[in-house]
């Protein structure tokens, strides 16, 4: 079934251009059936997992509604983490590079006072995790009186990390004559409460899919080598390949150091990204690396989370990723908004059985290949122990 275009979703025409110029034409099957409810204004409970599109769905019928002439907060999009709040914000931005609108991410780590600064210069959207949100609100520095638009993403982390009652503490400061909309990947029964308790008549849209990801879009490799030899293998990759844009995952933040030095040793535009990072330096990071003025990317699996880059065409697994949830979740970097992309993960003899559980996981035998030296000392990637289903090509970097 062929998807519709946003403007027969209701989405404005000046939106559906600037969609359009950023390749993104058709919606996604959870914008399909947010969006129209959304944007007649109706409180929408929708279950979707990461990567399915859910934050255009939420954020398209937000800044048609949003009255630039007002300078008071009208909607607030609540996350469970910074990175996430930094990704809507991201998204947000740049919907809204035309527009007069006004966007302040709240969070922690950031300097408080600059923060004050923005909000004091009147914001139209607020986009926060629940504490830093609360911290404002404590200092009588945010006023919520003005916001008819709510979002909580992710409801299902904020409650596992604790956040619920911080959640309801923010909620109860907004006017209940608002359009409340919740996403979430699950819904346990406190969630069930949450909304049954600030929600009004809301629609239950649930996105069944036996992934978050589309791996269809994502040919996946396995290279057979020794922990010894997988350093040359992936240079060897990136040499063969030259990637657009490459973001490499290693298991901890001491091999994510070792790995981005040696790169950069070799000449490659090289950083990385782990939680012993300033929120600065993260920040600067991902901007660079946004703007394809880095090519490769080396983080761990926290630092990466809700991690959404365009144009990222490889993913490397260095280190074998420790669950079928990290591995689906790594390689979702790449393939995004009908793209393709290749997702290579390094296995030596003893990451057999990990490998044996992601591809149960995924019900899938990923093709493999064996890194070889050749006869002149040149690298050689032969045909691995077992063959495996292509699942779509590289895109073309």
């Amino acid at each position: 079934m062929k998807l519709p275009g946003f403007k027969e979703l209701g989405v404005s025409e000046a939106l559906t251009a600037l969609l359009k110029g950023n390749g993104i034409v058709q919606a996604t099957p959870v914008q399909a059936e947010a969006i129209p409810p959304l944007v007649q204004g109706l409180d929408v409970i929708a279950r979707a997992k990461t990567g399915t599109g859910k934050t255009l769905a939420f954020l398209l019928p937000i800044l048609d509604k949003i009255r630039p002439d007002r300078p008071v907060p009208q909607a607030l999009i609540m996350a469970p983490t910074r990175e996430l709040a930094l990704q809507i914000t991201e998204e947000a931005r740049k919907l809204t590079r035309q527009s007069d609108i006004k966007i302040l991410a709240v969070y922690g780590g950031q300097d408080v006072e600059k923060q004050l600064r923005k909000l004091e210069g009147g914001r139209h959207l607020i986009i926060g995790t629940p504490g830093r949100l609360l911290d404002h609100m404590r200092r009588g520095t945010l006023a919520l009186g003005g916001v008819n638009m709510l979002v909580l993403d992710e409801a299902d982390q904020m409650l596992h990390m604790g956040f619920l009652d911080e959640v309801e503490s923010v909620i109860t400061a907004i006017p209940s004559r608002r359009q409340t909309m919740l996403f979430s990947a699950t819904m346990p029964e406190p969630i069930k409460q949450l909304a049954a308790s600030y929600m009004k008549q809301p629609l239950d849209i649930v996105i069944k899919s036996g992934s978050p990801i589309p791996l269809d879009n994502i040919r996946q490799q396995v290279i057979e080598c020794t922990d010894r030899t997988k350093e040359e293998a992936l240079k060897a990759l990136i040499e063969r390949d030259r990637p657009y844009l490459a973001i490499i995952f290693c298991r901890t933040k001491r091999r994510v150091s070792k790995l981005s030095d040696a790169l950069r040793e070799a000449g490659y535009d090289c950083d990385e990204l782990h939680g012993d990072l300033s929120q600065n330096k993260r920040e600067a990071v991902m901007k660079t690396f946004r703007e394809a003025k880095l090519q490769l990317l080396v983080a761990t699996d926290v630092a990466a989370r809700g991690l959404d880059v365009e144009g990222v065409t490889h993913v490397f697994n260095y280190d074998m990723p420790l669950d079928v949830d990290s591995y689906i979740h790594r390689i979702g970097r790449t393939g995004r908004a009908g793209g393709k992309g290749l997702a290579i993960t390094f296995a030596s003899p003893r990451d057999r059985a990990g490998l044996e559980m992601i591809e149960r996981g995924i019900s899938q035998r990923l093709e493999r290949r064996r890194f070889e030296k050749g006869e002149f000392g040149e690298a050689k990637f032969a045909t691995g122990t077992g063959g495996g289903a292509r699942a779509g090509e590289a895109r073309e970097a």
